[in-house]
């Protein structure tokens, strides 16, 4: 592996890791502010990535870097424990914390957007002629710049690609906590024993990982679009 390739895959994993810590810390953070304390104590509200890592190391380290020398994309997973008695209980609580994940990632995508739009100001990034996941925008002026780009082009496509995978309505996905808000108590009780069967699980994830591919590049083309109007790539 060459060294640019060297440095890629690192750039690569570090944005992984803290984008994907930065989701369960969410998830953790707000679940103690909402009454469990489950991931609290077992050290998920926190930004170090140790916890995370430790909890996950297949999801967190051997996953993501084989998937990037297998195919230059990073893919792995890592979880937040919760208290399921709490969430029975409190099915809107539990929503909310289901929320806070994806939310993370597009905190995350917008700051990335906006050091673009700073950068573009500044003179130093510009719109790249073609686009990909590690060049949404191009440095101008030196390898310095072209590095900060490239980080912020991948701080953008990763955590844009996490927060749609992740609002998916489907279990075992965070999407899928959505009907909590809504439902009454009995009726989410019906949906959780549902939302929980193994099988509809199993089905879920098949449906996403086959559907998925056909609406983000729209999602991802619509993103492009607002951080680039007047551009519109497609």
């Amino acid at each position: 592996m060459s060294h640019f390739d060297l440095t890629d895959g690192l750039m690569w994993y570090v944005v992984f890791v803290y984008s994907t810590v930065c989701h369960e810390a969410g998830h953790a953070w707000s679940a103690m502010k909402l009454g469990d304390r489950t991931a609290y104590d077992g050290g998920q509200v926190s930004l170090d990535p140790i916890p995370h890592i430790r909890r996950e190391p297949f999801g967190m380290v051997l996953v993501p870097i084989a998937s990037f020398l297998l195919g230059g994309w990073m893919m792995g997973w890592a979880s937040a424990p919760y208290d399921p008695q709490w969430a029975e209980r409190h099915p809107r609580r539990a929503a909310w914390m289901a929320m806070a994940g994806p939310a993370a990632n597009l905190a995350l995508m917008l700051l990335a957007a906006l050091l673009i739009r700073v950068g573009m100001e500044w003179g130093f990034f510009q719109p790249p002629d073609f686009l990909s996941s590690a060049h949404i925008a191009d440095g101008v002026g030196g390898r310095g710049f072209e590095f900060a780009a490239q980080f912020v082009s991948i701080l953008f496509s990763l955590n844009l690609l996490l927060f749609t995978f992740n609002l998916l309505p489907l279990p075992p996905f965070d999407g899928s906590n959505i009907p909590f808000f809504f439902l009454s108590h009995s009726a989410a009780d019906k949906y959780r024993q549902l939302m929980w069967n193994p099988t509809t699980r199993f089905i879920g994830l098949i449906l996403a990982f086959r559907g998925f591919g056909y609406i983000y590049p729209t999602i991802q083309t619509y993103a492009l679009n607002l951080l680039y109007p007047g551009i519109h790539y497609s």
